[in-house]
């Protein structure tokens, strides 16, 4: 039977109408859903059969139940970012996250849960901190990761140095086979055994094949199994022994779903340490810091953790942390970063001071630093966990791989293996490559620059991970520290156990799926690691685009296929992305699963319409076009972008959606308007009319239209006193369509504000607008017009050094980063790109100037004026956090005395368009209430709702009952009332 053509070639819509017929779930056969799980986190490729996911565990049952009738091969899928290929097949895929994430009890006393295998480790750890409980193991992925997949892939990360590997908190499994027995599994004594063997049956039959197998073999797994605290690969006969209980719960786990589907799972907790401290130990070299391991292990520390000097070089070209805080640092070309805890934090930090004159002692004293800050502790950590998203793109280098990116070898032998390992990359030519991981137990991880493209490098390739396989056994060590076998390891495991263990993996895969149709190809009869590879002999054509995507040699198709899988645009809170996988849980619409679908587009197999893909339109129709993903994934996917160019090319001499034609055209009616702003808005609001515009418009009927200003703030500046001015240093305000036609007062408090700051505003004569509507709509022809025009109206002030100060964050945003994308050789754009600052940002360098003298930046100013104290909430646009940031503003309102608390909950939902076109409010509105309209409903009254987009803005007034306000308004009520002259 050949391995990847096991299913039946009967018709797949009989199998789809039987799954849809008779599990309670969602049954997916269409290309956008299989485009998007072709891929994990990994090299390769393997479009689904079709995707079901189940709303409840009996749910998934039916699904395994009708795929064994129809002779097919399934899939359990968690988070889907396995690294080593174990996530992608052609198999009928059950994705547990969406629906079955339940914590179904928790026991404190035992320290127990019982849980679903679709709950993410987050979320659960969430839910156990009443209880000062958490799960031991702690993956990078732990914002996305689920405990069904930490189950499968016996997941580790940087707490198991403190708390073990999955295996060691797994209790109980209640698992279901292939052919249908449903059983609870975990230690088995003699008396439980021989009563499970008396009752007969398919469980008496595993069991007892299962103990015989042991039996037969007790010195074969005894002795070839490594001794280490990281050895992932292979099957886990080792918990069959007797001195382990014959645990067949434990035995499971990291098998891959190649063996049994699991339902439930009873999995042990720890408590959760009240206290932490961080030093960190800089050496001479990464190797040198891997000598010390030992000695820096025995004090027992929560993790130690080693990272080299280009991974720091890279979060630092990258912009990971801020410079303050990589300074932190202390010297040294190779770290290892080593937490402790405890019941107070003097104990946290004594345990640190203790390792700090050790350290001092050693034979090759280490620079020292202990970080004091919690702040500062997690920023630093957060750059250790970057490693992969870091490490996938190195500027001016070539893309990296996995393919040998988490081999584990005993701990006291580190340094060793890494000079070994190093001369191995250097003798193939892959160099440099960045060296981190849990040192602590002996575990490495990697990307190297295998070059995939063509089978020449394809075969160089094979021949290093053979090299790496034979120098980590070698070792006495693991293929797999963490990562699973997979497909990258699954064909060398005859090197590490050697032919009779494995001869014994596939007596175990006998008894439990004796047709492998369990995620086949993977552990028993391995694929080779070089098929299926995503990249051999796919190059596409070069296609005429709009957008420049200078990170990606101007190739859409490099940009589309930009994601690397880690999957932190499907985490459920904390930063921007991705709003629309927050309300649907859905993977096509993430970030990552829309990258799935566009890299499908151009392959052109699974999706083969090309940029007139329907499965693409509707998989981008829920993008909000946010851009949280540019600056919150870890390799800055760009979806707002990639969204623009589809929409350009899909709609090319095509009628578009009349909300394309409205809220894309919003400038131009804008203008219009405000030859009349009365008769418009008392059209929008008559009964019936505002009906009948909306539904032509292709706009929301539950929605509020915008109402137009009675004047707009070009106009009320023109007539202004020319003696008003000032004459102070010129600045450019820029009236953008929002704030101009909309909500001119916020334009007038920011004149008051930078006249205050000793400023001459000068407001261009005629309109200008950034073009983010047509952008948004990907109307990027007429988007690139309008640019071009502003940027030849602003650029003489730029050239003359007066900046362009920006009140609306979206229209900054695209003045800083898309303009300069859409535009690349056009030097206007170039220069306003970089003559262009929001008001924060103007007023910060001015108070940095100033020393803080200013009347909107000294405290002891507004202090005398003899104030209330003023709290404020600020939700920062979505915009502005990809591009800007917000630390500009959080500085200038602190030091105007304002106590500003900046809420991380998410995108307000609205983004522009997309929250007013019909179709989108329910999506639009449930992204608000999970993040802020409960946190404005929620903060204390007399609290000022900062907000300087105007999306953000609408957003709140539709959902509370608070009246949000922009920077310069706070500003100015802060200023000296103004007096007659």
């Amino acid at each position: 039977m050949a391995i990847g053509t096991v299913h039946k070639t009967e018709p797949r819509t009989t199998l789809q109408e039987d799954l849809a017929a008779e599990v309670d779930g969602e049954v997916r056969f269409d290309a956008g859903s299989r485009a998007a799980y072709a891929h994990d986190s990994s090299n390769y490729r393997r479009p689904p059969i079709g995707v079901v996911v189940p709303r409840n565990v009996e749910a998934a049952v039916a699904a395994v139940q009708v795929c064994a009738r129809h002779e097919v091969p399934i899939l359990s899928r968690g988070g889907g970012t396995s690294l080593a290929g174990q996530c992608c097949n052609e198999a009928v895929v059950i994705d547990w996250s969406k629906y079955c994430h339940r914590l179904l009890s928790c026991d404190p006393d035992a320290r127990t849960a019982v849980v679903e295998p679709g709950i993410c480790l987050d979320d659960l750890n969430r839910r156990l901190s009443r209880h000062r409980l958490m799960v031991g193991p702690k993956p990078s992925t732990h914002d996305t990761c689920t405990i069904g997949g930490m189950i499968g892939n016996d997941s580790c990360g940087a707490s198991a140095q403190a708390y073990g590997k999955m295996t060691d908190s797994v209790v109980r499994l209640e698992v279901l086979t292939y052919d249908g027995l449903r059983m609870w599994v975990g230690e088995t004594s003699d008396e439980e055994y021989a009563r499970i063997v008396a009752e007969g049956g398919r469980r008496a039959e595993i069991y007892r094949e299962l103990r015989r197998l042991r039996d037969d073999n007790l010195a074969l797994i005894r002795t070839r199994y490594p001794d280490i605290p990281r050895r992932v690969s292979g099957y886990s006969l080792d918990q069959l022994l007797p001195e382990n209980g014959f645990n067949l719960a434990r035995a499971l786990v990291g098998s891959e779903s190649t063996l049994v589907t699991v339902l439930r799972a009873e999995i042990s907790l720890v408590p959760v340490p009240s206290y932490q401290s961080l030093v960190v130990l800089g050496y001479d070299d990464i190797a040198t810091a891997g000598d010390a391991v030992p000695e820096i292990a025995a004090c027992e520390p929560l993790a130690l953790e080693g990272m080299d000097d280009y991974l720091l070089d890279l979060a630092k070209s990258q912009h990971l942390a801020d410079d303050e805080t990589l300074e932190k640092m202390p010297k040294g070309a190779g770290w290892l970063m080593v937490r402790f805890g405890g019941d107070t934090q003097a104990e946290a930090d004594g345990k640190a001071e203790r390792l700090m004159e050790t350290a001092a002692r050693s034979s090759t004293p280490p620079h020292r630093g202990f970080v004091h800050d919690p702040a500062d502790e997690q920023r630093l950590w957060r750059v250790r966990e970057a490693g992969l998203g870091a490490t996938a793109y190195p500027p001016h280098r070539p893309d990296t791989h996995e393919g040998w990116e988490d081999a584990a070898v005993p701990p006291d032998r580190l340094g060793d293996y890494l000079r070994d390992f190093q001369a191995l990359v250097e003798e193939f030519h892959y160099d440099p490559v960045t060296l981190y991981g849990h040192f602590g137990q002996g575990c490495v991880h990697t990307r190297i620059p295998f070059d995939l493209s063509d089978r020449e490098g394809v075969e160089r390739y094979r021949e290093f991970a053979r090299r790496a396989a034979k120098l980590v056994c070698d070792y006495g060590g693991s293929l797999s520290g963490e990562h699973g076998d997979g497909q990258s390891r699954g064909e060398l495991l005859p090197l590490m156990f050697g032919d009779e263990v494995v001869a014994l993996f596939g007596r175990v895969k006998g008894i439990f799926d004796p047709d492998h149709r369990m995620n086949p190809g993977r552990v028993v009869d391995p694929l080779p690691l070089d098929k299926y590879l995503d990249l051999p002999g796919y190059h596409p054509k070069r296609q005429y685009l709009h957008f420049s995507y200078p990170e990606d040699d101007g190739r859409f198709i490099h940009a589309a296929a930009r994601c690397v899988g880690i999957g932190k645009c499907r985490s459920t809170s904390g930063g921007v992305m991705c709003p629309s996988y927050r309300a649907t849980r859905e993977e096509e619409h993430s970030t990552r699963g829309r990258s799935r679908v566009l890299q499908e587009m151009m392959r052109g197999e699974v999706v083969r319409d090309g940029w007139r893909s329907t499965e693409v339109r509707d998989a981008l129709d829920l993008c909000l076009a946010c851009k949280g993903c540019k600056s919150d994934c870890p390799v800055n996917v760009d979806m707002a972008t990639y969204k623009a160019e589809f929409l350009a090319h899909h709609y090319e001499r095509r009628l578009r959606p009349m909300s394309h034609y409205t809220m894309g055209w919003l400038p131009v009616w804008a203008r219009l308007a405000a030859h009349a702003p009365g008769v418009a808005n008392t059209a929008l609001g008559l009964p019936g009319l505002d009906r009948i515009v909306k539904r032509l418009g292709g706009i929301d009927e539950r929605r509020e239209l915008p109402r137009f200003a009675p004047e707009r703030f070009t106009d009320w500046f023109r007539r202004r006193p020319p003696t008003m001015t000032g004459d102070g240093p010129a600045v450019v305000l820029f009236p953008d369509t929002f704030t101009n036609s909309f909500h001119p007062h916020i334009a007038k408090a920011a004149v008051r504000v930078l006249e205050a700051a000793g400023y001459r505003v000068r407001v261009p004569s005629n309109p200008v607008c950034c073009g983010l509507t047509w952008i948004s709509t990907g109307q990027l022809g007429r988007a690139s017009k309008q640019l071009r025009r502003t940027a030849r109206m602003l650029a003489p002030a730029v050239r003359a050094g007066v900046p362009v100060v920006t009140l609306e964050p979206s229209c900054t945003a695209v003045l800083r980063s898309d303009a300069p994308e859409l535009l690349p050789d056009d030097e206007n754009v170039a220069r306003v790109h970089d003559g262009t600052l929001t008001l924060a940002e103007l007023l910060d360098e001015h108070q940095e100037a100033e020393g803080g003298t200013s009347p909107v930046a000294s405290h002891d100013v507004v202090a005398g004026l003899d104030r209330e104290p003023v709290t404020a909430l600020a939700q920062p646009h979505c915009h502005q956090h990809a591009v800007m940031g917000f630390d500009a503003d959080t500085r200038v309102l602190r030091r105007a005395g304002v106590d500003v608390d900046v809420l991380d909950v998410g995108c307000c939902g609205l983004a522009g368009n997309f929250g007013f076109e019909r179709g989108h409010y329910d999506v639009s509105a449930t992204i608000a209430e999970q993040g802020i309209w409960p946190a404005v409903r929620n903060a204390d009254p007399g609290t000022a709702i900062l907000a300087d987009g105007f999306s953000c803005r609408t957003q709140i007034e539709a959902g509370t009952d608070a009246r949000p306000r922009h920077l310069a308004e706070v500003l100015a009520d802060l200023l000296p009332e103004e007096r007659p002259s």
